[in-house]
């Protein structure tokens, strides 16, 4: 498919986001490529589990086991968001059966190098 040069910078232009590197934006969670490159290495698919009472997200690599056993997670896709390399993760589920506030936003996030989790608050 071909994109027309000044559509593509349009489109590169709009996806760059000021603010966070880790967003809540129509019920996704966008992550920026360099926490995607950094936490997910190549992977395709995460583990993620959702913890209410501390109203937080965690999310690791589908490779690592011991935290698919640890926290019971569920595996979902990290979808390609644009060609800088963030990636979108649909959460109408969780926020729906949690009913966390679905507003676009910023949010607050942290990982620990080397560990290869990604916590984030809702």
């Amino acid at each position: 498919m071909f994109i027309p040069p000044q559509k593509l910078k349009e489109t590169l232009a709009s996806s760059a986001e000021t603010g966070s590197k880790v967003r809540l934006q129509a019920s996704h969670l966008h992550i920026d490529h360099e926490v995607v490159t950094e936490i997910f290495g190549e992977e395709h698919n995460v583990y993620m589990v959702y913890y209410p009472d501390r109203r937080t997200l965690m999310l690791a690599p589908v490779s690592d086991e011991v935290f698919k056993n640890l926290h019971k997670a569920g595996q979902q896709m990290l979808k390609d968001r644009n060609l800088k390399g963030d990636k979108t993760i649909a959460l109408h589920e969780t926020l729906i059966d949690h009913q966390v506030d679905a507003t676009n936003r910023d949010l607050e996030y942290e990982w620990q190098k080397g560990l290869g989790i990604l916590n984030v608050k809702l």
